[in-house]
């Protein structure tokens, strides 16, 4: 379903329409509830709650109006015009139509930082792309993958960018271990990326086959054309493709759409603290810490972990080989300058002040009032909210050591364990 439309017919008036308010042409907003790539989607747009790498004075605040809608047929128009650019199918559907209101309306504050996010990421995944001579189309997949978010982290346990699990990585050589993992390395993983993307596409010969694949795995599209008979038309295989892939090629569209036309919705990018230009990479040997850079290049640690989030416990380890560390431009002399001392230092051993160092911390994360019940006790409850019982107690320095039924305790976790206990009804 390729649209090729007479563009003197159409083009007649549609740009007159796309300021029109659309009152009488407003669609329900998208139901999240049972709709698993809905969930995935904002998932990954709850995400970026736990980002604290925007300037907050430059984070606009959008009120929702669910009125300011761009009409059906300049969508279709301009999506029509896409089409001709690029060999992935840019149709238009009412699922597609309801993926644009999610990011222009529900959440275009947070589509605003995944605008700043992508120049960052953008110039990275155009080079990948354009090396393994794939439609650059592709890289607006990683804003339904994981909203631009590095250390992404889905419910099934995929991680990075693109969003790969631990068996999928190693067969594209990945290398996951309790040091390092690849799939939140930029490079390596738009790598992987491409080179899957490009295996897929040698399979199904068309790019929605092969993004269905991407998300629900080879096996899932063979046998959804196996019970369909033979069919290879992405939409008329909706029937036999699980929820998830059958939601997953309209949210694409969709965001490719709204990335390429923010400024019709009067969305502004928001830039996190550093984009494209502002960073450099260098080539360095294992057997060093992060808080040696941090504490050498007078670089914050959040954003260093933000950088470079395939460290994952901030040691960088001996392979024999060399890593790629991500830095601000500012600091890359003086890692240059101060490369033993980076090399020669060393971590103070937990102690005391240092384990309680980052108790009650609230970055990032989200209030909710819990009610104790009958059989509730701190470390039950630390455990359940992915806390320590040292933070419950200072988020509610009033409470005693024992906990009472009807106690009424603060408690702070980040959005998305939020919304996995506000769905089991663990809170209400």
């Amino acid at each position: 379903m390729r649209y090729r439309f007479r563009y003197g017919v159409l083009a007649f008036g549609v740009f007159a329409l796309l300021t029109i308010d659309c009152k009488a042409n407003t669609a329900p907003l998208i139901k999240h509830k049972g709709n698993q790539v809905a969930d995935r989607v904002i998932a990954a747009l709850d995400s970026l709650s736990r980002l604290n790498l925007f300037a907050k004075a430059n984070t606009p605040t959008y009120q929702v109006n669910p009125n300011y809608l761009i009409p059906d047929l300049a969508i279709e128009y301009k999506l029509a015009v896409l089409d001709n650019t690029t060999p992935v199918g840019m149709d238009f559907t009412p699922d597609v139509k309801r993926y644009i209101q999610l990011f222009t309306v529900d959440r275009r504050d947070d589509f605003a930082k995944i605008l700043g996010l992508a120049r960052l990421y953008f110039p990275v995944f155009d080079e990948y792309l354009d090396r393994y001579h794939l439609p650059l189309e592709l890289k607006y997949l990683a804003i339904v993958e994981s909203a631009l978010n590095p250390l992404a982290v889905s419910s099934s346990g995929a991680v990075g960018l693109w969003q790969f699990k631990i068996n999928t990585a190693r067969m594209l050589n990945l290398n996951v271990t309790s040091y390092v993992d690849e799939r939140m390395d930029v490079y390596k993983s738009t790598d992987a990326a491409c080179r899957y993307l490009e295996y897929l596409y040698r399979i199904f010969k068309d790019w929605h086959l092969a993004l269905a694949a991407y998300n629900g795995g080879p096996g899932a599209v063979r046998n959804a054309i196996l019970r369909s008979g033979g069919e290879t038309n992405f939409w008329k295989l909706l029937p036999y493709l699980p929820e998830p892939t059958r939601n997953y090629i309209p949210a694409f569209i969709a965001a490719t759409f709204v990335a390429k036309n923010f400024s019709d919705f009067d969305i502004e990018p928001v830039d996190p603290l550093f984009t494209y230009s502002g960073v450099d990479t260098v080539k360095v040997y294992g057997g060093f810490y992060l808080d040696g850079v941090k504490k050498f290049t007078n670089t914050d640690m959040e954003l260093l972990r933000f950088l470079n989030p395939s460290f994952r416990t901030g040691y960088i380890p001996e392979s024999g080989g060399f890593y790629t560390l991500v830095l601000p431009h500012a600091a890359v002399k003086n890692f240059f300058l101060r490369s033993k001392e980076v090399y020669a230092f060393k971590p103070s051993s937990n102690s005391l002040s240092t384990l309680g160092s980052n108790t009650g911390d609230t970055r990032g994360k989200q209030q909710f009032t819990y009610v104790v019940r009958s059989g509730d006790y701190y470390h039950k409850l630390a455990l359940t909210f992915g806390c320590t019982v040292d933070d419950i107690m200072a988020w509610n320095p009033n409470e005693g050591e024992e906990l009472a039924i009807g106690d009424k305790l603060q408690i702070w976790a980040d959005s998305a364990l939020v919304a996995r206990l506000n769905a089991s009804g663990v809170v209400k």
